[in-house]
């Protein structure tokens, strides 16, 4: 057994270890530290794997942006975690039963399952073939050099996308007080401010 094996096997265990203590954790805080652990985990099992790229992705978009939006939400929120575990109760017969028939889906999944023809299993890690080219150099090919028009047309249909939906939902309110910058701008400072000779004893 290679280190590659041994590693794959340390990423393994964490990711089914922290997923299971995710669904099991009395906390909410804990839940999401270690859905993080899973998230990292899992990209440790991409990097073996050879795709660099979605290993990254994993950790930038969804440790980096989406666990820890999830955390400061909880963390924000006051949640009553009594009422909450009550609530969970009632759907524990319901969600065991739905565990179970995802568990006799993969039995005979995995019962079934076998290499198509022509193809070679490896025994292990160290015995598959290591590409040419980088996973990321491939995909930055395949972006901007083949498929670059679409890539750019794309990146303009949601730029629509996004500026149609900034002017739908934009309302003007008259109530609300807002900065006039160019009001600001065309300001006189010689009419700007008033001196008044406010006399001893007298108010304004």
């Amino acid at each position: 057994m290679t280190i590659l094996d041994l590693s794959f096997y340390l990423f393994a265990f964490v990711t089914v270890g922290s997923g299971l203590f995710v669904v099991v954790a009395r906390n909410p805080v804990h839940s999401v530290l270690w859905l993080i652990a899973c998230f990292l985990s899992t990209a440790g099992l991409f990097v073996l794997l050879g795709a660099e790229f979605v290993a990254m992705l994993l950790i930038i978009v969804y440790v980096g942006a989406v666990a820890v939006l999830f955390l400061f939400v909880v963390m924000m929120l006051d949640v009553d975690f009594a009422e909450l575990k009550a609530e969970m109760a009632r759907y524990v017969p319901l969600a065991a039963l739905i565990g179970l028939i995802l568990l006799m889906q993969l039995v005979i999944a995995y019962g079934v399952w076998g290499a198509a023809e022509g193809v070679v299993v490896a025994e292990g890690l160290a015995d598959i073939a290591v590409p040419p080219a980088l996973n990321t150099t491939s995909l930055g090919l395949i972006l901007y050099d083949r498929y670059f028009l679409m890539f750019q047309l794309a990146g303009l249909i949601l730029l629509v996308a996004m500026i149609g939906a900034i002017t739908l939902t934009l309302r003007h309110r008259k109530d609300v007080k807002r900065q006039n910058v160019l009001h600001q701008m065309w300001r006189d400072p010689a009419t700007a401010m008033d001196v008044h000779d406010v006399k001893p004893g007298q108010g304004l």
